[in-house]
């Protein structure tokens, strides 16, 4: 019985699976998407996640924390057919990820899954791919969870952003009609009676 066992096996050892996972997240935080099976991706998003928690508390005790999981190994670009250092994951990790995340409390990742399978055993292929720093998480509010005291504050939002949006028409109503239209129009019906 597998009572209370998280986790996958992935048909690797314990040493095996310690290793991919840290080898696939650092390769998550230095090209920030990667390709690889549904199994493997659901398996590594909690870590990444817990890593970018890390990062956005940013404190040298977190940063110590981070290198004890993850490890600090360099990252490197090949430019012009040599090989050019760029940092390490860590540094990476808590100079660009933790701070682009601040006002986040959670979701720094996503799978998305592509048509492709993979040729060898044709299993599912997905992108694992932290989320853009644009995306902000969508607050969906409907009005039966909002409390009673902050019913009144939607709908005065509500009546603010319906007087924003008909600003504009009015103020295009205001703008003077061409007249010679107006007198095209009036000598047409005059003519449609006679």
């Amino acid at each position: 019985m597998r009572h209370r066992v998280a986790g996958r096996r992935l048909s690797r050892t314990k040493e095996h699976r310690l290793a991919m996972r840290r080898n696939m997240v650092a390769s998550l935080i230095q090209h920030e998407t990667i390709s690889t099976t549904i199994e493997k991706a659901k398996e590594v998003k909690p870590f990444a996640e817990k890593l970018i928690t890390l990062a956005k508390k940013g404190t040298l005790q977190n940063r110590r924390r981070a290198i004890a999981l993850l490890g600090n190994r360099n990252m490197v670009d090949i430019e012009e057919g040599e090989e050019v250092g760029k940092g390490t994951v860590i540094g990476k990790l808590f100079s660009e990820l933790g701070p682009r995340y601040l006002d986040r409390p959670g979701g720094y990742t996503r799978i998305v899954r592509l048509s492709l399978r993979r040729l060898g055993d044709n299993g599912q292929l997905v992108l694992l791919q932290f989320i853009g720093a644009d995306e902000k998480p969508s607050k969906k509010k409907t009005r039966r969870s909002a409390k009673k005291g902050s019913k009144k504050k939607v709908e005065k939002a509500d009546v603010q952003e319906a007087a924003e949006i008909e600003e504009p028409v009015e103020a295009d109503m205001t703008e003077e009609p061409d007249e010679s239209a107006e007198t095209q129009d009036s000598e047409d019906q005059d003519n449609q009676k006679q």
